[in-house]
């Protein structure tokens, strides 16, 4: 007996191959109807037997693209019609829905295989795509996705490529970059200026450009490279005098490269590769991985100083993987940016701030409607924890039922916002940090798009309770209603909403910078919480930011105030001049009398002030290096701690408890002044991090009967921190949710905020 059925298809099943997916199995079982895209999903109806039917649901369920995701499947049954075929249907448009955007994706086998086998047509091609790979979210500029609402418009397809186009049975139907020599972008090489350089052949090809562009990296050359989502600015990395160079151009005398290796066997050259890792680095989204070196490194201390790790990404482009053909093996593939300013993505702009830095460029003409930086991963306890998403992540929802029309600002630093619709929550790729101009255009650029592709209008605006956060300062821009959210809760309620929690937690965020409610810079927070609210029960004794920010990139301002709580005014002196100087004794007469001095309770900074003491740091070139080199210092096999105090108040009746570090840096100072090794001192520091916080978690639950903490901040990127803290909490019978897919850094704050929002709106209905 036959019958009709309708079945609606929501979550990621537009440029994944879904059409092709449906009508092959449809068609293979004698199934009558049509599939279609739109703006909600993906439309199929089907008439057949009923045990085809069945058979096709199945298959749809358990068996779909590789690259899909299905988040909701709905079934009606209809009155059965006069089909005698099935077909694909044009896309159609249906107004306020929702459609789900992959992200780029990483280059499949089949088309690796396709460009470096001399007998197929796109031999070298290196815009080389299909269904299941290539751009996705970076070429879009509208939906639903079709190739005419996306940036290869411009190129229509020669007679082979359409065919594979429209052929359901061919992996590229309906592939929107789907391209070829003969009909889509190409690449060309140009000087510093943008002069395009012409070949020996008078017949200009991919292949020449590219074996033009190794000759150049083989010999020193600095290249800014367009890739997928963005430029790169790329040397040969096993090249001192290259990378050296690199450093000088951008200024950028520290912060660690990343680097593109060959293959999975040339990283097992330099570095230690663990399963986890190996996933991350040969799966579909082809993040930087940070991996630990081997005894086998031999790259220059250039690439990544004063580190034991080293950031690395495989070829994840038909381009990247044909530069690696002819001998290069390591190359340095670093954001091309300038002086903090966004990442560059269109040609001439890139050739018009690059050209001081880059020698040549390898351009193409396939435009980068939105760029997206390179995401960040690291395995910490074997699990996958996201340092920056961007490629290959964004914009994959979160699916988290909040109310709709949020619209969540995020930090300053590491900027990211999130929006709400439709039980989903769409966190951005990373936006920088909001320091200038072009990086707020940009931001505002991407607010913009998101608002277009998810066809989203914001109902309540979400900022940080900073005053002076350029994303505050936009919210005052709007005349909608605006909810301000503290950022350390944000953090801890960002890492409940991971971790599908709704109910109190004792929270521990720990960072470098947040706005307190008592107008002190807060980051060493023991908090109580839910989304609903947040009693912080515990924090970092205060300290003294002597020149605000400035104490942030001259780490001694915050040894010399650490130096000062713990020994007094009388007896810091000796100390100090010892350590820094006569005119950092200056100094301690500012913080004395508390000139240009702000509270602050930042485990971040605490960190920095023993790196200060530990390592002579005294002044950083980019954001945690002197905490980033101090846990690279760790001797792993101590376990001494130095000793501290937890001091206890009572305010307004609610128990307050202090971690007080003066012992702690009194007892470091005695180890440098004896000759301590700097592994061991670095050690015993993190370890007394650890002790304490174990401590007061005990003391919390004691009186509070909670079992469950959370972890949050971007302190919990160190990796010795995480796990140690972790696993010691754990053996003590608690329960600990850290994060994994969302950042613990500022990335993740606006996730947390859009949390705390949508209980707010729960409980204050009106505001809307």
């Amino acid at each position: 007996m036959n019958k009709r059925i309708f079945i609606k298809v929501s979550g990621i099943v537009q440029g994944v191959g879904f059409r092709p997916f449906v009508y092959n199995l449809a068609t293979s079982l004698k199934l009558k109807g049509w599939v279609n895209n739109n703006s909600e999903g993906v439309y199929i109806d089907l008439q057949g037997s009923e045990a085809d039917l069945e058979r096709f649901i199945y298959n749809l369920k358990n068996n779909p693209p590789t690259l899909s995701y299905i988040d909701n499947i709905e079934i009606e049954e209809k009155q059965l019609l006069d089909y005698t075929d099935f077909s694909i249907k044009e896309s159609e448009k249906v107004e306020q829905s929702i459609t789900l955007i992959s992200p780029d994706v990483a280059m499949c086998d089949d088309c690796k295989a396709d460009i470096l086998d001399p007998n197929n047509r796109r031999y070298g091609y290196p815009f080389t795509n299909c269904t299941n790979c290539g751009p996705r979210f970076s070429i879009i500029k509208s939906i639903p996705y079709d190739r005419d609402k996306t940036t290869m418009k411009k190129f229509p397809m020669c007679r082979i490529c359409n065919e594979e186009y429209t052929n359901p049975t061919n992996r590229r139907f309906h592939a929107q970059p789907n391209a070829c020599k003969d009909c889509g972008p190409h690449i060309w090489l140009a000087d510093h200026n943008g002069n395009v350089i012409k070949e020996d052949s008078p017949h200009c090809n991919e292949y020449a450009v590219i074996k033009q562009t190794q000759s150049f990296l083989r010999a020193g050359n600095i290249f800014a490279i367009k890739g997928l989502t963005g430029f790169h600015l790329c040397c040969d990395a096993s090249n001192f005098k290259a990378v050296s160079e690199l450093r000088e151009r951008k200024r950028r005398p520290h912060k660690p490269f990343a680097v593109m290796m060959k293959d999975i066997n040339t990283v097992k050259k330099y570095c230690n590769v663990n399963q986890k890792e190996l996933e991350l680095l040969t799966g579909i989204r082809k993040p930087i991985v940070l991996l630990e070196r081997n005894s086998g490194y031999t790259l220059p201390e250039a690439v990544a100083p004063n580190q034991n790790t080293l950031g690395v990404m495989l070829p994840y482009t038909p381009l990247h993987e044909l530069l690696f053909q002819n001998g290069l093996e390591v190359l340095i593939m670093t954001s091309a940016n300038v002086n903090g300013l966004p990442l560059e993505f269109e040609n001439e702009s890139a050739i018009r701030n690059l050209n001081s830095i880059a020698d040549y460029f390898l351009l193409h003409n396939r435009d980068i409607f939105i760029p997206v930086d390179d995401s960040v991963v690291k395995v910490i306890n074997d699990k996958e924890r996201l340092i920056r998403r961007a490629r290959g992540y964004a914009p994959e929802p979160i699916i988290q039922s909040a109310e709709d029309g949020i619209l969540c600002l995020g930090p300053n630093m590491k900027n990211t916002f999130s929006l709400s619709k439709s039980d989903y929550i769409f966190m951005s790729q990373h936006n920088g940090d909001l320091e200038n101009l072009e990086t707020y255009e940009h931001y505002k650029r991407n607010i913009n798009h998101f608002k277009t592709i998810f066809s989203f209008e914001p109902k309540l605006l979400v900022h940080d309770m900073h005053p002076e956060y350029t994303s505050t300062h936009f919210a005052e821009e709007f005349d909608i209603p605006k909810l301000e959210v503290q950022h350390h809760h944000a953090h801890i309620a960002s890492c409940m909403a991971e971790n599908k929690l709704n109910e109190t937690v004792i929270g521990i965020s720990f960072d470098g910078t947040g706005y307190g409610t008592d107008g002190a810079i807060w980051g060493g927070e023991f908090l109580i919480c839910n989304f609903k609210n947040f009693k912080r029960i515990g924090h970092l004794s205060y300290a003294n930011l002597c020149g605000g920010e400035k104490s942030i990139k001259e780490p001694y301002r915050m040894a010399i105030s650490y130096i000062y709580k713990a020994l007094g005014y009388d007896f810091s002196h000796n100390v100090v001049e010892n350590f820094f100087g006569e005119t950092a004794a200056e100094f301690l007469k500012l913080i004395h009398k508390k000139i240009n001095c702000v509270s602050t309770s930042s485990m971040g900074r605490f960190l920095d002030a023993a790196a200060s003491i530990i390592l002579g740091i005294n002044h950083i070139t980019y954001e945690g290096q002197a905490s980033i080199e101090l846990e690279t210092a760790i001797a792993k096999t101590c376990s001494e701690h130095y000793n501290y105090k937890i001091d206890q108040s009572i305010d307004n009746d609610d128990v307050i408890y202090e971690i007080n570090f003066d012992k702690t840096i009194a007892e470091l100072l005695k180890d440098k002044l004896s000759g301590t090794d700097k592994s061991i001192m670095a050690a015993k520091v993190h370890n007394t991090v650890i002790n304490s916080s174990v401590n007061l978690c005990t003391r919390i639950s004691a009186i509070t009967g909670i079992k469950k903490i959370v972890l949050s901040g971007g302190v919990f990127q160190n990796s010795y921190l995480l796990s140690n803290l972790s696993n010691a909490i754990k053996e003590l019978g608690f329960e600990v949710y850290t994060h994994s897919k969302i950042p613990s850094n500022d990335g993740g704050v606006s996730l947390g905020q859009l949390l705390i929002a949508d209980s707010y709106i729960k409980n204050n209905p009106n505001i809307l």
